[in-house]
């Protein structure tokens, strides 16, 4: 009886011992299953850094297109000042004339005067001609020569008076240009008009010139300009001599240079 009671309590133990055993194994999957959810975080960490990377990146482009477009700006600015050139009338290079029609001893004859003591300049940015602008024109008139010295000698005393110091130059201050190009290219010609202030003797009257003017080379410019005026408007008066039928009221003024980068 007592050995079947030893054998009954072993098998007890043994029994509790198993089911010890299997609750240890289930323990061990519970804690198993719990491992897998320990992988999430570290797959989802990922997933959150990823927006976090891009975030950056997305961000870069914003601060940096303002700089982008601001930079053509200023660089157009730059451009135009630095790309601003001033041409100089090159002396001996010039030629400023009037030429009249008169009838004489009663054939028609256009009298011309010239000289060639011209000065001035203009500053042209080749990317932006309309902002050009341009200097007082000097005309020596005294130096003013026809085909006649009794004829240049009457304008240097009586008819533009160039003889004396007052009236020795006539002026031009340009105010406006019109009708000037959007951009200059060497070797193309091109047109516009300039208004200014025309002084002769005494008197400064408003005058529009035609011109038209060629870039020869990127330092050089050559040009020419043509006006037509009334001289009474100026205070002139041509003397009447027996030979001379008649002279015109219109002179016109003309004007070739050559403009060289200063």
């Amino acid at each position: 009886m007592r050995s079947h009671r030893q054998s009954r309590t072993r098998l007890i133990f043994t029994l509790l011992a198993l089911t010890v055993a299997l609750l240890a194994i289930a323990a061990c999957g519970g804690e198993a299953t719990p491992a897998p959810m320990a992988t999430v975080p570290a797959a989802e960490a990922p997933a959150t850094e990823a927006p976090t990377a891009e975030a950056p990146a997305a961000e870069a482009p914003a601060v940096e297109a303002p700089a982008t477009e601001a930079a053509p700006a200023e660089q157009s600015a730059a451009a135009a000042s630095a790309g601003a050139i001033t041409f100089q009338i090159t002396p001996g290079a010039a030629e400023a004339r009037f030429l009249i029609d008169e009838v004489l001893m009663g054939q028609d004859k256009t009298v011309v005067g010239v000289t060639q003591q011209v000065s001035g300049d203009l500053t042209v940015d080749p990317a932006n001609p309309a902002a050009a602008q341009i200097g007082e024109i000097r005309i020596d008139a005294r130096d003013l020569t026809t085909d006649d010295d009794r004829r240049t000698n009457q304008l240097r005393r009586n008819i533009l008076r160039s003889g004396q110091d007052q009236y020795q130059y006539i002026t031009f201050r340009p105010t406006s240009l019109s009708g000037m190009p959007a951009a200059v290219t060497v070797g193309e010609t091109f047109t516009f008009q300039v208004t200014g202030d025309l002084t002769i003797i005494d008197t400064t009257l408003p005058v529009t010139f035609d011109m038209t003017v060629t870039p020869v080379a990127e330092n050089t410019l050559q040009g020419s300009g043509a006006a037509t005026v009334r001289y009474a408007d100026f205070g002139i008066s041509i003397p009447s001599v027996p030979f001379v039928a008649g002279v015109q009221d219109d002179v016109r003024l003309e004007i070739d240079f050559t403009a060289a980068a200063s």
